[in-house]
């Protein structure tokens, strides 16, 4: 079902936005602005339970979590706004100190059309042009998402550029799977990662390491614990909680994530073509606005952002993981959230 909401966005038009639900009763809403996920609603004890954080349609625009948005042409940072591609420096549009987050003014706060919609899927199509935000190349985008009769919403990317360019996606979601509307703490949440190697960071959040087993460290989720067991990281502690690249384990018969509501009730797997996947606990989410005209605190949700690692394009050693396209060739990832 699409429908027309009575507020405009910044372009001056109407939001569009799309319901989907299966024959179990999981809805899921989605908007044309950022093809954005905008709530997910699971079927837990006979009642559904909205396990995304969301704000009102209105407020899309103006918030700075990324809610839900699907966010490009580069997911993730970019040191100093800059890279170097086929012997030419590229210089990008900074908007997080002399960094660039998830491509700047990026997609999330575009209008997509809406391509395809069925029963139980729809398609949003985007066109960037050559040199939006410093990226070379008109790149045609687009992203699908479907919900299946087994409670799993399925997001797959395409792209197809016209030069070599970075281009790395990925959705925004936070998931709560106790009280997202509320957002109570997510460290309450277990949570296991097929993962063996995580990338160290900055206090900017931009790599200043090789990739680092997780063995000894508070990364180590190969065993389900709770998020806030152990933020120890030697003589360091992880005072903001969990903002961090983990390689995936190639294993496609097991979810490369785990998350179990704290009295078990509800999990979610999540499955990928990507090579890494983003941990971050929303370390920064106060003042964020709610559904309900409120505002969230920091650690109300988990968003587990599939993609490859951050800063890749200035770093060859990480590109056999992606985040390089080259012209005319097709861009294809996709990412599931299972819900049990």
């Amino acid at each position: 079902m699409l429908e027309k909401t009575a507020f405009n966005a910044p372009d001056g038009k109407p939001y569009q936005i799309v319901f989907l639900q299966n024959e179990k009763g999981m809805l899921i809403k989605l908007m044309d602005w950022g093809a954005t996920w905008l709530s997910c609603q699971v079927p837990v004890n006979g009642r559904l339970r909205e396990v995304l954080l969301g704000c009102k349609v209105e407020d899309y625009p103006s918030q700075t979590a990324y809610l839900g948005a699907s966010v490009g042409r580069y997911a993730n940072r970019i040191a100093n706004a800059q890279f170097e591609l086929n012997g030419e420096i590229i210089q990008l549009e900074a908007n997080q100190g002399q960094h660039q987050l998830h491509g700047g003014e990026g997609f999330d706060q575009r209008r997509w059309m809406i391509e395809k919609c069925g029963e139980n899927f729809v398609c949003f199509s985007l066109n960037s042009a050559d040199g939006e935000q410093g990226f070379p190349g008109n790149v045609n985008i687009t992203v699908t998402y479907t919900l299946t009769e087994d409670n799993a919403v399925k997001i797959e990317y395409e792209g197809l550029s016209d030069k070599d360019t970075a281009l790395n996606l990925t959705n925004h979601a936070y998931f709560n799977l106790e009280n997202a509307e509320q957002g109570s703490d997510i460290r309450e949440h277990s949570l296991r990662l097929n993962a063996d190697f995580y990338l160290p960071v900055n206090n900017e959040g931009i790599p200043n390491s090789p990739l680092k087993h997780v063995v000894g460290t508070s990364f180590d989720f190969r065993l389900m614990k709770q998020i806030k067991q152990d933020f120890l990281l030697g003589d360091q502690r992880l005072t903001k909680g969990y903002d961090h690249s983990f390689i995936v384990n190639k294993a496609w018969q097991k979810p490369c994530v785990l998350l179990v509501s704290p009295n078990e009730d509800l999990s979610l797997e999540v499955r990928t073509s990507q090579a890494a996947l983003q941990v971050y606990t929303g370390n920064y989410l106060a003042g964020t606005p709610t559904r309900e005209g409120g505002e969230y605190a920091d650690f109300s949700g988990i968003a587990l952002e599939t993609q490859c690692l951050p800063d890749t394009p200035n770093h060859p050693e990480w590109q056999n993981y992606g985040g390089l396209q080259k012209a005319n060739e097709r861009y294809y990832q996709w990412t599931e959230f299972k819900f049990l």
